[in-house]
């Protein structure tokens, strides 16, 4: 035991050695990278802020205190006399002499005038034991040639193609050399410029002008190759991240860097590379109409939303149509002329942008706006400047700002302009990603990510909860742990190759035996699958009832009107002559009482007991719906019409067999049943229809069952109505509708009216007259009676128009209009429009409206007559007296004629109550000065008694049936209809007896 223990002990001594060494080398490997870290952490300090400190000092010390080594010395600017108006003809002794009697100046301005400019100048010695050099500095310089004694020849001459003599070309002019000078000389010269050319003399060392010249070229350079390296960096930043408001931007530095060599005079040449000569005006126009049409578009796509807030559009397009006339006088305009236009366009432009400028940073206050604002407005100043000193002879403005100063500025402004945008879209993605982040952990929804394993990666707080993971790391957790290895490979055939990336699946059951339901979206990226997880169990048991619910009546558990009607479409599709089928369609009598009196509680479960009678004694094969309140439908699949009547009867034996208990009440209630034969062209709603018919008519004769079978008479007729509603739903043609006239007879003059009321007919397609009740019933049902009122008024106003010359004797034509058009708003507003569009025919017009539509809106009645009134137009009340007893309406309805409703005028003579409505409906127009129209006149009895009331006017068979236009404009008058020699001359008696001849006035206006 005791050598046991001793080895025991060994064994922990060895271990306890061990653990040292191993503690001992992790120490000194941490303490190893704690220094690296320090070392990188230091590194990194200086180059980051000490470096760049220190190039900023060491820069400062040098420009302040160093001095440049293109520094010069002994410059001297000249004084001298110039004349620009001298004759062609004059040499130089002539001009000599001229000269001298001209004001000494240190500049002289051409005023863009490209005539030759003759100078004399005096020039001292400069520098000891150096040349003596004149530059001639102006860029606009275009020859020159130079004197010193005006008899001889030229020392030198120059032009922008070759020098010859003492002239060479010095930076952006030329320059002339003039040797060892001891004593003063005196130089004539002749010159030409194009442009706004400004001509200074500067005497130099020639040393000087040397060390001048060099640093002009050193600037060129650096100027070309830094905004060259700049528009190449910003279309490479453009190009790598698709951003193509960056190339406009590279675009729009490269004509910076040409406005710069413009200003310079070195836009003669291009990456060293020279222009030719016959090109550089029109290089400089398309420069400056280029570099506007750039500005231009960058300006407008980099605050294309701001424009669109601070609106202003019109200054937007005055610079772009200012940015045509810039183009096509580049085009079309030599130089000298295009410089005016340039400054024009150029001042104006300033104006507008700079104006649109301060609008957008006083609304957006944006950062990189306002970086991009001032580069914009540096380089629109700038750029600019120059030819606007020209223009008013400022030339301190021009070499103070000029396109130099302004691309190196602008170039700097951009540069500011680019790094914070890239600091604003890197804020953006970082807010973007700890958006996304926020969402993606509190997203209502389980976001999840899996390896091609099915291992969970990660997942959102709501997938922690929905699965029931614990939010303990280290833990691994597997999609088939939750779902089952079916699932999984189902999950990862979606994810990789199915175009639906939708999957429902159902869990495992939890330990409590509880699964759920889940609808997986799923993609495969990268090797993993990024999906959501949402828990739709209670959407699942949602969408079940829904179904229910969308074919079964909630309150009795039967099918629904969705239900029972695909029942019925079914019976038809299945239907033959072995397999017959029939319809029941059930109501209620009664039932709106049982709700009255007792309470809606009481009506539900009178339906509900009514359902269960009605299922026990039904099939299988027979299903029951209900449509509505108290109907019901009955499918009879595999009947006879026979049995289904025979069903239906005990069906409605048994609805009315027995009390329904509800509560401590008992109710007794009973039904109405309609029974028809299915036939196989026939559709839904047309069988229901049929059958509704049927049941309408078994409750109207109090029989309890009316049985349709095929054939009968009334199935016909109703089928015949239902293809009259197919015809109206497939459109109206010429040659379905048509018009007939009757005419109206005016009771005081038979011979000398032609009055008319116009009618609809309609034939069916085996050339029939449809009746014109039945014609507006089933306009009416399917809702196109608007339409056909439209089509009866439009072409009524129309034929009138047409004929308008030969109805002379024509006082009024009648036009019925319905009441669902009456109150249809686009209906009334048409008919105004159709109105307006035949004046001619508006004031024969009188349109007939029922009692009960004027009355069921009187204001809105009231203004649809006072505007016919307006356009000339009549109106009169049809069908007046059926319906109410009190006329007081009238006094506030301004209308022009009451037409009897002809139920009181057919049976006058037969009832003296009729009389005695008639008589009253007559005085009352009288009193209120509306002439009054008797209907449906149709033997002499009833004509003798209108006449002896006082009627205006009579219409109805006995006058004359329906006519075709046609015969109306043949006839001379409503008498010429008359064949009846007897009626004719009682026509004659009663309009000499009762109405003798009348004045305008009887006639309706």
């Amino acid at each position: 035991m005791a050598g046991e223990l001793g080895n025991e002990r060994d064994d922990h001594s060895r271990n306890t050695n061990d653990f040292a060494d191993e503690l001992t080398g992790l120490t000194g490997t941490r303490r190893r990278w704690r220094v690296t870290a320090r070392l990188d952490e230091l590194f990194r300090t200086i180059s980051l802020y000490a470096v760049p400190a220190a190039i900023m000092l060491l820069s400062g010390i040098v420009l302040v205190f160093q001095e440049s080594q293109y520094a010069v010395r002994g410059a001297t600017p000249l004084t001298f006399q110039a004349q620009g108006d001298l004759p062609v003809t004059f040499g130089p002794p002539m001009v000599q002499g001229s000269l001298e009697r001209a004001t000494a100046v240190h500049q002289f301005s051409t005023h863009l005038s490209e005539a030759p400019v003759w100078f004399r100048v005096s020039v001292p010695p400069v520098g000891e034991a150096q040349h003596t050099v004149i530059e001639f500095p102006s860029r606009h310089a275009q020859t020159l040639a130079c004197w010193r004694n005006p008899d001889a020849p030229a020392i030198g001459r120059a032009d922008r193609g070759a020098v010859s003599g003492a002239i060479r070309v010095s930076k952006a002019g030329f320059a002339i050399d003039l040797g060892h000078l001891v004593a003063p000389v005196t130089l004539l010269c002749e010159a030409t410029f194009s442009g706004p050319a400004h001509l200074t003399l500067v005497a130099w060392p020639a040393s000087e002008l040397r060390i001048s010249e060099r640093e002009f070229h050193r600037s060129n350079g650096l100027l070309e190759g830094g905004l060259l390296t700049l528009s190449a960096f910003v279309l490479v930043t453009a190009i790598i991240n698709k951003e193509w408001l960056y190339v406009l931007f590279a675009a729009w530095l490269i004509g910076n860097l040409r406005l710069a060599a413009n200003s310079l005079g070195a836009d003669t040449q291009w990456l060293e590379r020279t222009i030719p000569t016959d090109w550089d005006a029109l290089v400089r126009k398309a420069t400056f109409a280029i570099y506007y049409v750039l500005t231009y578009s960058l300006f407008t796509q980099l605050f294309k939303r701001e424009l669109l807030r601070v609106g202003l559009r019109w200054m937007v397009m005055v610079l772009q149509w200012a940015g045509v006339v810039l183009c096509c006088a580049a085009i079309a305009l030599p130089y000298a002329h295009f410089i005016p236009v340039l400054w024009t366009v150029a001042a104006l432009g300033i104006v507008i942008v700079l104006a649109l400028l301060t609008r957008i940073l006083v609304l957006t206050r944006s950062r990189v706006a306002m970086w991009y604002s001032a580069s914009l407005a540096i380089v629109l100043f700038a750029t600019f400047s120059e030819v606007i000193a020209a223009a008013f002879n400022a030339r301190a403005l021009s070499s103070a700002l000029n396109s130099v100063t302004a691309a190196l500025f602008s170039s700097l402004m951009a540069a500011l302009a680019i790094a914070e945008q890239m600091r604003a879209e890197h804020q953006g993605k970082l807010q973007a990603q700890m958006e996304l982040r926020n969402a993606y952990d509190v997203t209502p929804v389980g976001l999840f990510t899996l390896n091609d394993q099915g291992v969970f990666v990660r997942g959102n707080a709501a997938l922690h909860t929905m699965l029931g993971i614990p939010n303990t790391e280290g833990l691994t957790y597997r999609w088939d742990q939750f779902f089952g290895q079916s699932t999984w490979r189902m999950l990862l055939d979606v994810a990789q190759h199915s175009d639906e990336s939708e999957l429902e699946i159902l869990s495992l059951p939890r330990d409590d035996g509880r699964t759920s339901r889940y609808l997986v979206k799923a993609i495969f990226s990268a090797g993993r699958i990024e999906g959501s997880l949402q828990d739709i169990t209670e959407r699942a048991r949602t969408m079940e009832q829904l179904r229910y619910l969308a074919e079964n009546d909630p309150l009795t558990g039967v099918s629904n009107r969705r239900g029972i009607e695909k029942s019925l479409g079914e019976a038809i599709r299945t239907l033959s002559d072995t397999r017959p089928a029939a319809l029941a369609y059930l109501d209620l009598d009664r039932f709106k009482l049982v709700n009255d009196l007792f309470g809606h509680a009481a009506g539900d479960e009178v339906l509900r007991q009514a359902c269960d009678r009605m299922r026990a004694r039904l099939s299988a094969d027979q299903s029951v719906g209900r449509t509505g309140g108290d109907e019901f439908i009955v499918v009879f699949r595999d009947a006879t019409i026979k049995e289904a009547a025979a069903v239906t009867r005990r069906l409605v034996d048994a609805i009315a067999g027995e009390p329904y208990q509800i509560g401590e009440r008992a109710f007794q209630v009973r039904a109405s049943a309609g029974v028809i034969e299915l036939t196989t062209d026939m559709r839904v709603p047309d069988a229901i229809s049929s059958a509704d018919r049927a049941c309408r008519e078994a409750k109207k004769g109090r029989r309890e069952l009316v049985v349709y079978e095929r054939g009968a008479a009334a199935f016909r007729e109703r089928l015949a109505e239902l293809r009259l509603i197919d015809a109206l739903d497939a459109g109206l043609t010429p040659n379905t509708l048509f018009l007939e006239m009757q005419p109206i007879m005016e009771m005081a003059s038979p011979g000398e009216s032609l009055n008319f009321e116009v009618l609809l007919r309609m034939r069916d397609s085996d050339g029939n007259i449809v009746p014109a009740s039945r014609v507006i019933s089933a306009a009416e049902e399917n809702g196109s009676i608007g339409m056909i009122d439209k089509w009866v008024l439009t072409n009524t106003l129309a034929w009138i128009d047409a004929n308008r010359d030969r109805l002379v004797k024509t006082r009024f034509v009648c036009v019925n209009l319905s009441g669902a058009s009456l109150n249809d708003e686009h209906f009334v507003r048409d008919i105004f429009a159709s109105l307006a569009a035949h004046e001619r025919a508006v004031g024969l017009l009188c349109i007939e409206i029922t009692e009960t539509v004027a009355l069921h809106d009187l204001d809105n009645t009231r203004r649809f007559v006072d505007r016919i009134h307006q356009l000339g137009g009549r109106i009169a009340l049809d069908d007046f007296g059926a319906g109410f007893s009190s006329f007081s309406y009238l006094k506030d309805l301004a209308v022009d004629a009451i037409k009897i409703d002809g139920a009181f005028v057919q049976s006058m003579a037969a009832h003296p109550a009729n009389l005695a409505i008639v008589e009253a409906i007559v005085a009352l127009a009288k009193n209120l000065g509306i002439r009054s129209v008797a209907e449906w006149v149709e033997d002499a009895a009833t004509l003798e008694a209108l006449s002896e009331l006082g009627v205006d006017y009579v219409q109805g068979f006995l006058i004359a049936r329906p006519q075709t236009p046609e015969a109306i404009l043949a006839a001379d008058s409503a008498a010429s209809f008359v064949r009846d020699p007897q009626l004719a001359l009682l026509l004659a008696e009663l309009g000499q007896a009762f109405y003798p001849r009348q004045s305008d006035s009887a006639v309706l206006h």
